[in-house]
């Protein structure tokens, strides 16, 4: 059973004159992939993350695995061809994690019955073997059964769609999980704070543990800038004064009880006031509802909902809800930021900046990747590392992560327990009971989460605070953040006795993430 000892895994650190062959910055979804891609290769590969996996965009998704049906309006047939063969990928690699979702777009005109069956005719084709099923319209009747709770006024029925759907975290755990399997180091709360160069060229990079505090410089062949939003704060470290890369955009979600629409179909909205398209989409339990697109001018680690986004958000899920969902019914809203490439000169807003990956290699060797989405985040992988294969002149190796299962990969799992997000851990996670029989409690009577998940997560998935716990490895601040803030006591302790910390440390964890998480709250 893979224990992440941080400890341990520090310790390949302090030699000085060890060297890497590739060190990744930044540990959301395409620096775990990248760094995956380049263990499994068998270069020598270090992931070093400044906060926790997938603390930034990476864990504030819609939750799709996807083509992506606005980037098939948009014309961008190779975009939505190379997504859907990596969802296949995704759904046979990570079957714990990703399902098979339908998708109804009701039909309030006459017209857009054909129009939408025929469009998603096409994605359908495109995703070619590897398709979720066919699309189809549905009657009236057949719409309203399906998505109770639609407005029924002037509809004249709907077309279904399949897509995939996933917990975007959790894969990100499980991805680091993969990485130490397959011999990388991998270190979350470690942050590069300098390049290091020798003749212009970077040769290394110093990293500090924000846990103790300690400075290490680690010699390396190629550095990989994975770092989503960030980007652009290494890139300046290389180059100073050079020009954004980056223009982040916002996207928020809010969740609320799954009683507005009690379905197991997700609806989809074609057209929002902006053009845009809306989801709500079941999730755990609850209902997922977004997202928005707004050019934000700067990045950070905990973007904040706008009042501006939550009032689109509401009127146009009001317009197809029956009993639309009012600011005291959302459960938590968050909101991520997009790494979109900087817009060139006169170019329109957020919805038409690329969402194609890019890879720059700077003249000191520093690669880049930006851009891309979580479905097609082992695409980007794979492209970076055969690009700092050549960049940093190492002995080529082929990619492997195609047919690489990631871990817990389970398929056929009854996805009425709780547990079934551990795929083959279940059976490990639930032997910890028979050592600690408290740890069989629940966490909270308004969620199914138990205390021997904050022990596994301490010990199997490199959790260090009650934000890790409750955010990433639980849902419980993305599911419901009130409840979250409630359990914040219990968690801190469970994770105190595991990392033998003090009183003190227990009560700083519960205020901190009780601050953080009235951010999650509507109105706060």
């Amino acid at each position: 059973m893979l224990i992440a000892n941080r400890e341990k895994l520090i310790q390949s650190l302090t030699n000085p004159k060890k060297e890497w062959d590739i060190v990744v910055v930044g540990g959301g979804a395409t620096g775990l992939g990248t760094a995956l891609d380049a263990a499994s290769r068998g270069y020598k590969t270090l992931l070093l993350e400044q906060a926790d996996f997938a603390k930034g965009t990476s864990s504030r998704s819609t939750k799709l695995v996807h083509g992506g049906v606005r980037y098939l309006a948009q014309g961008d047939m190779g975009l939505v061809r190379e997504a859907l063969y990596e969802r296949g990928l995704l759904i046979k690699n990570a079957a714990h994690l990703v399902k098979n979702e339908s998708f109804i777009i009701p039909n309030y005109k006459w017209w857009t019955g054909a129009f939408y069956t025929i469009g998603l005719t096409i994605y359908d084709l495109l995703a070619g073997k590897l398709s979720f099923g066919r699309s189809k319209h549905i009657s009236k009747k057949e719409t309203i059964s399906r998505l109770p709770g639609i407005v029924q006024k002037n509809l004249y029925g709907g077309v279904v769609y399949h897509d995939g759907q996933f917990d975007d975290s959790r894969l990100a755990i499980n991805l680091a999980q993969t990485c130490l399997e397959q011999g990388a180091t991998v270190l979350n709360y470690f942050k590069v704070t300098d390049l290091v160069k020798e003749n212009e060229n970077i040769i290394g990079v110093i990293a500090q543990d924000i846990e103790t505090g300690t400075v290490y410089q680690i010699k390396c062949k190629a550095v990989i800038n994975a770092t989503g939003v960030f980007v652009d704060d290494l890139l300046q470290k290389d180059e100073p004064h050079k020009k954004p890369l980056v223009r982040p955009s916002q996207g928020i979600h809010i969740v609320v009880d799954r009683s507005f629409m009690p379905g197991d179909d997700a609806l989809m909205i074609p057209k929002t006031d902006d053009g845009r398209v809306l989801f709500a989409v079941p999730w755990h339990g609850k209902l997922l509802i977004g997202t928005t697109d707004t050019p934000i001018n700067e990045h950070s680690l905990e973007p904040r909902a706008l009042d501006e986004e939550i009032g689109f958000v509401m009127r146009n899920v009001g317009k197809y809800l029956a009993k639309a969902p009012e600011r005291k019914d959302v459960l938590s809203i968050f909101a991520g930021l997009r790494p979109l490439a900087a817009p060139q000169e006169g170019s329109g807003g957020t919805k038409e900046i690329s969402r194609r990956h890019k890879i720059l290699v700077s003249a000191s060797g520093l690669i880049t990747i930006t851009g891309g989405k979580w479905t097609t985040y082992r695409r980007m992988a794979q492209d970076t590392v055969d690009q700092a294969i050549e960049t940093a002149k190492l002995k080529p190796q082929a990619c492997l992560t195609q047919n690489l299962p990631i871990h817990g990969n389970k398929s056929n799992l009854d996805r009425t327990d709780h547990l079934y997000v551990y795929g083959t851990d279940r059976e490990e996670l639930l032997k910890l009971i028979k050592e600690n029989p408290a740890w069989a409690e629940k966490l909270h009577p308004n969620m199914e989460y138990t205390q021997a998940e904050v022990v596994w997560a301490v010990r199997h998935e490199m959790a260090r605070t009650v934000e890790d716990v409750l955010a990433r490895r639980l849902r419980a601040l993305f599911l419901d953040a009130k409840t979250a803030i409630e359990m914040a006591p219990v968690v801190a302790k469970l994770i105190a006795e595991q990392l033998k910390k003090d009183k003190d440390w227990e009560n700083r964890q519960v205020v901190e993430f009780t601050q953080l998480a009235k951010g999650y709250l509507i109105g706060s």
